[in-house]
């Protein structure tokens, strides 16, 4: 059986940092084990220019903990009035590292996303001359399709009319909760997929069977058995199209244990080791590095961190139930069984 064991230091290809003194509460969480991490912008406002950007940026930065090697990768929110020549700039000088789509309405603070899709029609085109990745939310919003429908039909509505009409695109569908997205993905060129922490564990039973489980509860919903299970061999495959990125989602209690609960799983505390549990689960510890830290830098054209991280089993590993932060506590994601792998900096 193996004991410990050393990968390149993981990146985060899809991470919540909120702002003000929650960004400085939960940013430590990250910065313990991730090298770098793709930052989302939909704060409100939400970081539509590069402008916005460079002042995020610049706060992020600030928060750091004493001695930390973090590097965020900033992104923009489309909206239909993003202006491409801005965004080109942005890219071109460093700035950002993606544009992320949200369908207006789809999750947390997406109510600036996109409901006309020809009006973002320019910053696609830009996008795919560029090589500017398009990170997506897939879910279509309407109200008349089953939550647990939405990133199926949004593959079809939505998604595959856009890469059809945009050669070259780079697309990552992000935080894919079913096989149809699995299988999308794997058929796609020019395309990427992240994958969650959260959603290689539960499934929608563990949300609603013995009463409902609000810090269970997030968007995309997770889905049937079937899918979580087409989840895990996506990630365990090594397969390069899928990489890590956990859309851990920092709410206050208050705001997740209400009668509209906020959408999230707050996963940056012990992401690593409940990944290596479900790596050694499904027989593939050997394929957690590539998933974690190889295959999204070889996706978004970086290298590989040049430090390190081990993974090491022993006793149960008692992770904090809460993170304290002025606005509140926040409630670690509980995977429901004893997990023995501990993550230390190498």
């Amino acid at each position: 059986m193996t004991e410990s064991f050393t990968i390149r230091r993981p990146d985060d290809w899809h991470l919540h940092l909120r702002d003000g003194s929650m960004l400085n509460a939960v940013l430590p969480e990250t910065t313990r084990d991730f090298g770098r991490a793709i930052i989302m912008p939909n704060l409100v406002p939400p970081v539509v220019t590069g402008a916005q950007a460079v002042q995020y940026r610049d706060r992020i930065l600030a928060a750091l903990p004493e001695g930390a090697d973090f590097k965020p990768l900033m992104t923009l929110y489309l909206t239909e009035d993003s202006d491409p020549a801005d965004m080109r700039a942005a890219f071109e000088s460093g700035l950002i590292s993606a544009v992320k789509l949200y369908p207006a309405g789809a999750t947390t603070n997406s109510a600036s996303g996109v409901a006309n899709f020809d009006k973002v029609r320019p910053c696609l085109e830009m996008m795919a001359e560029t090589g500017l990745p398009l990170c997506v939310h897939g879910e279509v919003t309407d109200a008349e399709i089953d939550i647990f429908d939405r990133e199926a039909v949004f593959i079809d509505r939505v998604l595959d009319p856009i890469r059809k009409a945009t050669p070259g695109l780079r697309v990552v569908m992000e935080h894919i909760t079913t096989k149809d997205g699995v299988d999308y993905v794997g058929s796609q060129d020019d395309m990427g997929a992240t994958i969650t922490t959260h959603h290689l564990i539960i499934n929608r039973n563990h949300i609603l069977v013995g009463g409902i489980k609000p810090h269970y509860y997030c968007l995309p919903v997770a889905k049937r058995e079937s899918h979580r299970l087409a989840l895990r061999a996506a990630a365990t495959s090594g397969n390069g199209k899928y990489f890590l990125g956990t859309d851990s989602a920092p709410h206050t209690d208050a705001n997740k244990l209400s009668a509209c609960g906020c959408a999230g799983c707050f996963t940056a505390t012990n992401t690593m080791p409940l990944l290596a549990h479900v790596f050694e689960e499904d027989n593939a510890l050997n394929q957690l590095e590539k998933f974690a830290s190889l295959n999204g830098p070889a996706f978004y054209r970086m290298a590989p961190n040049e430090a390190t991280l081990t993974l090491t089993k022993g006793d149960v590993n008692s992770f904090p139930t809460h993170i304290e932060t002025p606005d509140g506590p926040v409630t670690v994601f509980d995977p429901g069984f004893p997990v023995h792998w501990h993550a230390s900096a190498s």
